[in-house]
């Protein structure tokens, strides 16, 4: 059986009514994957019973005493299977009820009135009965009866191929063409009997040979004939429902055989593949289904051949990508698992996969949003931290040094009041960009906030290379800012700490830095100023109002 999550699946040994749990479960889940997969198992259960339940004689015909409304009790049938219930492979009995608004009619197309006339006194015993026969003497009424069907409909035919307008297998034919979903059972003399097996190669149920007819045979032929077609009729019905719901949901369904070539497709999994189902039947599934790495480029694991190999569920490596007929590349996850027979035996594979190209963009892009500043795309607070842990860790193991430099712009609330928000954040888009044109790749340039800036040097040789980097920072940032057409001045501070000669973490050279910075400020504005642990710290309060004027 099949449980959510994708467990294996396995044929249910109690047939369509295995097929119908699969569709009750299917239809009440909210798992659209864990669907898909139990709808395609519907499907291989259907095809598998239909070969095996028949040829067990496990069907018989019952009159249900409580129809759904709107339907007589006369026309309600059910069909089941009745297992064995001893055993080691006895298993629980189950029920399908289907419901087929079968016809009573029998067509009797025979050339001889008394001969008819036997032949309906004989389908009295009929079970499943009472069916009202009618006869018809020629090939020409019979086709002219079958194609007016309507709420008289016509259940079998019955019929002698030799008749007064048509003779042998011509007569089968015309009848086939005629009507071809109505089951046709022959009437044939023992002389006729190779044409009368030519016919049941041509689509005839059956024939009886008129010569050892009597009162059990015909009736019981007419009858088995009769329950064939009420099956085939309702495992069409269940097959038909579960591809239809198959077809209708937003995810890719694949199926393989044991040897890896495909066997199933559903629509999505043909808008998806760039294959028609026409085209992608018996094909390698790799052929169809071409799924890379989207890091490496590399062909990925086959996941149906890991389910079959492995008898168990297995999924996509992340990061994989569906490559379609045409060249066209998607983001994929999936999910795959073995398809057991009715012995517990792997004969198959199903994959369900979707595209989450957008849904990993999105995710991607609210990744970089929680680690990035909106305005300026630069690191923010987060990200810096992060690196400048991995940053100092590496210059501790290898006895290297780095450094920090805080830096804010000189007046930048006077900007902001006179010019206005809009113009504020443009300058500091541009801010940003210079900054970042100063360093080299391997640092990191980070907005803290407000008009705040932090630049790490991942790697400095000697503290020049720091005096340098920010010389070049207040001439970059003093350089005119073509704004809304106008060119703004503007000047920034910088205050720089090193490492490990200013702080052994993070936190405590940023705020060595900041403090440097602050004495920046304090020596005029527009200059460098790199951290001395003599620097004076203001009290708590004084600080607070001095760093709200000098940051103004």
């Amino acid at each position: 059986m099949c449980a959510w999550g994708m467990r294996s699946c396995s044929y249910a040994e109690d047939g369509p009514a295995g097929a119908t749990a699969f569709a009750t479960v299917a239809a009440k889940s909210t798992n659209i994957v864990a669907r898909a997969f139990t709808l395609l198992c519907c499907l291989l259960i259907d095809m598998e019973t239909s070969r095996h339940l028949a040829a067990e004689g496990s069907l018989r015909w019952t009159t249900e005493p409580q129809p759904p409304r709107g339907i007589l009790p006369d026309r309600y049938v059910r069909w089941r299977t009745d297992p064995p219930t001893t055993g080691h492979n006895a298993y629980r009995p189950m029920v399908m009820w289907a419901v087929l608004l079968m016809s009573r009619n029998i067509l009797l197309v025979l050339a001889d009135a008394a001969e008819a006339k036997a032949v309906r006194r004989s389908l009295l015993n009929l079970r499943g009965g009472p069916f009202k026969v009618e006869w018809l003497s020629s090939c020409s009424a019979a086709m002219k009866r079958l194609g007016r069907q309507g709420e008289d409909e016509v259940a079998a035919v019955v019929v002698d191929l030799f008749l007064s307008d048509s003779q042998g297998i011509e007569t089968f034919d015309k009848l086939f063409d005629t009507s071809p979903h109505v089951p046709i059972l022959v009437l044939s003399h023992l002389c006729d009997e190779e044409c009368a097996r030519l016919a049941v190669q041509h689509g005839a149920q059956d024939y009886v040979l008129e010569e050892r007819l009597d009162g059990y045979s015909l009736p019981k032929a007419l009858s088995n004939m009769l329950e064939r077609s009420a099956y085939a009729e309702a495992l069409f019905l269940e097959r038909e429902r579960a591809q239809v719901t198959l077809n209708s949901i937003g995810d890719a369904v694949i199926s393989t055989d044991v040897a890896g070539n495909v066997t199933y497709l559903n629509v999505v999994a043909e808008s998806m593949t760039g294959w028609s189902r026409r085209e992608a039947l018996g094909r390698p599934l790799q052929e169809v289904l071409r799924i890379i790495d989207g890091d490496s480029r590399e062909p990925a694991l086959n996941p149906l051949s890991m389910a079959v190999l492995h008898n168990k569920t297995v999924g996509l490596s992340a990061n994989c990508v569906l490559i379609r007929r045409d060249g066209y590349e998607s983001a994929i996850e999936d999910t795959a698992a073995p398809i057991h027979d009715r012995r517990g035996h792997v004969t198959g594979a199903v994959i369900v996969f979707h595209d989450v190209g957008v849904a990993r963009a999105m995710s991607l892009r609210m990744s970089y949003l929680a680690q990035h500043d909106f305005l300026t795309g630069l690191p923010n607070r987060m990200l810096l931290n992060d690196r400048l842990t991995q940053a100092m860790a590496s210059a501790g193991r290898h006895g290297k040094a780095l450094a920090v430099l805080f830096l804010d712009v000189d007046h930048f609330k006077h900007i902001n009041d006179s010019l206005g928000h809009a113009v504020g954040d443009q300058l500091l888009k541009s801010i940003a960009q210079r900054l970042v044109s100063c360093v080299r790749s391997s640092d990191t340039v980070s907005r803290q906030g407000g008009d705040e800036f932090v630049i790490l040097l991942s790697e400095v040789a000697r503290v020049e290379d720091v005096a340098f980097t920010g010389a070049k920072i207040l001439d970059a940032a003093s350089r005119p800012h073509h704004i809304e057409r106008q060119d703004l001045r503007v000047t920034v501070s910088v205050g720089s700490g090193v490492y490990p000669d200013d702080g052994a973490d993070a936190e405590t050279i940023l705020k060595n830095a900041d403090r440097a910075l602050f004495h920046a400020k304090v020596r005029g504005r527009s200059n460098h100023q790199f951290f001395e642990s003599n620097m004076s710290v203001p009290r708590l309060d004084s600080r607070s109002a001095a760093t709200s004027e000098l940051r103004t």
